[in-house]
């Protein structure tokens, strides 16, 4: 898996107070390092609007098409992935889920079903088959890759939701990788969300580093 971040509004948390000073019509108190307190303010307020000016694109590498389908569902968010259609599936690469991985007996089941997958989508190609319909035989478990763009309002909704406890392993895996990358381009924009100490899930906290209320 590979969380690479591809292009974010430039200065973004400059804008962002810029944007938001123009409510209170108190732009003269912008000054260097008045940014953040602001930001935190806006956020503790509710006021999450503001955050929508900036916006951040991101790649993700490595990440299985089960994964993907749950990302699509963030309308609010652009998406370009890999085509099934286009792009061969011959030799796919796959993820294997780790309680999988970690059972003899499944694992061994789960290699036997890719491989099969992977002669039947060849053999189905050599038919004169086209891609687009070869790949139906694909399984979820098949590695891809995808962009998605989002602004930072709904980049918060997604690693909240997609951080819980409740969430799937592999989807709350890339986005605690993004948090720890977004705290450091823009840290007030995120400074209540934080990731546990054993990085398994991504928690609301008070800015302090205490448990807090979820957005």
């Amino acid at each position: 898996m590979r969380v690479e971040i591809l292009s974010v509004t430039p200065d973004a948390e400059k804008l962002i107070e810029r944007a938001g000073r123009v409510c209170y019509k108190s732009e003269k108190r912008i000054k260097q390092g008045s940014a953040g307190k602001f930001i935190k303010s806006l956020i503790r307020a509710g006021h999450l609007s503001v955050l929508e000016h900036a916006t951040v694109t991101v790649l993700l590498r490595g990440v299985s098409r089960s994964m993907t389908h749950q990302l699509v569902r963030h309308r609010l968010c652009s998406f370009s992935q890999q085509s099934q259609r286009y792009v061969s599936g011959e030799n796919f690469s796959f993820v294997i889920p780790p309680r999988i991985a970690g059972n003899r007996k499944a694992k061994k089941k789960f290699l036997a079903i890719m491989k099969i997958a992977a002669k039947s989508y060849g053999e189905i190609l050599s038919m004169g088959i086209p891609k687009e319909d070869a790949r139906f035989v694909l399984p979820n478990a098949c590695v891809t890759e995808i962009v998605f763009s989002c602004n930072f309002r709904q980049l918060r909704h997604i690693f909240i939701l997609r951080g819980a406890p409740r969430a799937q392993w592999e989807i709350r895996k890339v986005f605690i990788e993004l948090l720890k990358k977004m705290k450091k381009i823009a840290p007030n924009c995120f400074f209540d969300l934080a990731v546990n100490r054993d990085e398994e899930t991504i928690e609301m906290t008070d800015g302090e580093g205490q448990k807090g209320r979820a957005e």
